[in-house]
């Protein structure tokens, strides 16, 4: 990590989970860290829990389905830091409910904050990032390379990122760019507990038990290593691995194994 000191990095969804986690690793690394989320309070407590993070961090309020709001952000980064070296399209939500109950400006809410906020978040820091050849990292999901049942808005918002990030790469191949695309797999963090419903409220509780998923420090950890190594993919869990593989040689099966699990977390919309 010390090959991190003094870079400066943006961090979308820097107000809890793993954006929170990565931010506190970041200062602990003596990093210059810019934190963005809408809730500003998290972040702000972080800045001042210890001596000297005050001063490598700016903390931004900012809707990332919002253009100006991602103008906004790196525009801030770069008047307080003067460049950019690490930009991790963090911020996510995801959504619970079959298609066929659900309004479709839930599936347009999903795609605004996970794709397309990360997509104008990586234009507008595309510039800086070419001229230290930085990295780009977005924080996709398993459900990015496999359809999860109940969970359309969030796997189309995650194979789109996925895809967006995997072009992003090739057409810099030559420029010195880094793109990492991160599937951390079920992680213990609050994204369950405001995942949107079929009406596009928060469900409020998670479907899973949380206790039994790697922690969002432990994510954090993986992903910085995985930057600091400039990886392409990182796939964690043995069980996100497995199922990667699966889909590769036995898609059927692996349909119906994922339709069989999901259909037993608690108050699951199918059966």
């Amino acid at each position: 990590m010390q090959r991190l000191k003094d870079k400066v990095v943006i961090i979308t969804g820097a107000s809890s989970g793993i954006g929170h986690a990565l931010a506190e690793i970041c200062l602990e690394n003596n990093m210059k860290v810019v934190m963005a989320a809408r809730r500003v309070e998290p972040m702000n407590h972080l800045a001042e829990k210890k001596e000297g993070y005050k001063e490598r961090s700016v903390v931004v309020q900012a809707d990332i389905t919002k253009v100006e709001d991602c103008k906004n952000l790196i525009n801030t980064a770069v008047k307080a830091f003067e460049r950019i070296d690490i930009l991790v399209n963090n911020a996510g939500i995801s959504m619970r409910a079959l298609f066929s109950e659900l309004d479709s400006d839930v599936l347009r809410q999903v795609m605004d904050v996970n794709f397309w906020g990360a997509v104008h978040c990586t234009k507008y820091a595309l510039p800086y990032l070419l001229a230290s050849k930085g990295s780009v990292a977005g924080v996709s999901s398993i459900a990015g390379y496999k359809g999860l049942p109940a969970r359309t808005g969030y796997s189309a918002s995650k194979f789109a990122l996925n895809g967006f990030l995997e072009t992003l790469r090739i057409e810099n191949l030559k420029t010195g760019l880094h793109v990492l695309i991160a599937c951390p797999g079920f992680t213990s963090s609050q994204i369950r507990l405001k995942a949107l419903d079929r009406y596009g409220n928060p469900q409020g509780e998670s479907p899973r038990n949380e206790n039994k998923m790697m922690s969002a420090n432990a994510v954090a950890k993986h992903i910085m290593k995985a930057v600091i190594k400039r990886k392409h993919t990182l796939i964690l869990t043995t069980e996100g691995k497995m199922l990667i593989w699966l889909n590769k040689f036995f898609p059927r099966l692996l349909d119906k194994t994922v339709y069989k699990k999901m259909s037993k977390e608690p108050d699951a919309p199918f059966k």
